[in-house]
């Protein structure tokens, strides 16, 4: 069972992010702040969950949740600060909308550029340990993957309606044969090195 909160009284934002390994499209990120005990029988780690579970929780977060928000970093973004700073940026612009403001946030991973000046805990698999890091978790990938599911009928041939936009064997045929999109993220390494070699 996860931990409905960190601390027993302040107001605690949950903060994840999704799309740090793939080759296309921004990476988005979540915050949420969850009522203090609020328990949640099927709320996990979004990677534990079925697409189906995923658009269930989708509803019931934004409808339980004190506050939420949702923002993203383009591609464009991503290849001039790094991916690493384009996270943290994202999840500064969804703690920017929150209706709420925070006095605790919980973050997903090891490392976090701090927020004006509120405290925070970098917790690693937070999102398998907290209800409102995984509330995040949920939110930010439903976001991320309906906005690249759309974006696979303007861009066919490169498999996002399933794969998303990581590195997959068909995402990566789909740049070795049609080449790159305005959605690629130019400063990754679309295509391994060696078979660089082979394209002429």
């Amino acid at each position: 069972m996860l931990h409905s909160s960190f601390t027993p009284n302040l107001i605690e934002a949950g903060c994840d992010e999704v799309g740090r390994g793939c080759l296309a499209g921004p990476v988005v990120a979540a915050a949420v702040i969850l009522p203090k005990n609020y328990t949640h029988e099927l709320l996990n780690d979004s990677k534990q969950l079925t697409k189906e579970e995923r658009i269930q929780l989708q509803g019931e977060i934004k409808r339980d949740a004190l506050a939420w928000a949702v923002a993203e970093v383009s591609q464009t973004e991503i290849d001039k600060i790094n991916i690493l700073n384009a996270s943290f940026l994202a999840m500064h612009h969804a703690l920017d909308q929150l209706s709420l403001r925070p006095e605790l946030l919980l973050i997903d991973g090891n490392r976090f550029k701090p927020y004006h000046e509120i405290k925070f805990e970098c917790i690693i698999k937070g999102d398998a340990n907290y209800l409102s890091i995984a509330a995040a978790s949920v939110l930010a990938k439903t976001y991320r993957d309906d906005l690249m599911e759309k974006l696979a009928t303007q861009y066919p041939g490169y498999g996002w309606h399933t794969n998303v936009g990581y590195p997959t064997d068909e995402h990566r045929d789909g740049i070795r044969n049609l080449g790159i999109t305005p959605y690629h993220r130019r400063s990754f390494t679309l295509l391994p090195s060696q078979l660089e070699l082979f394209e002429d």
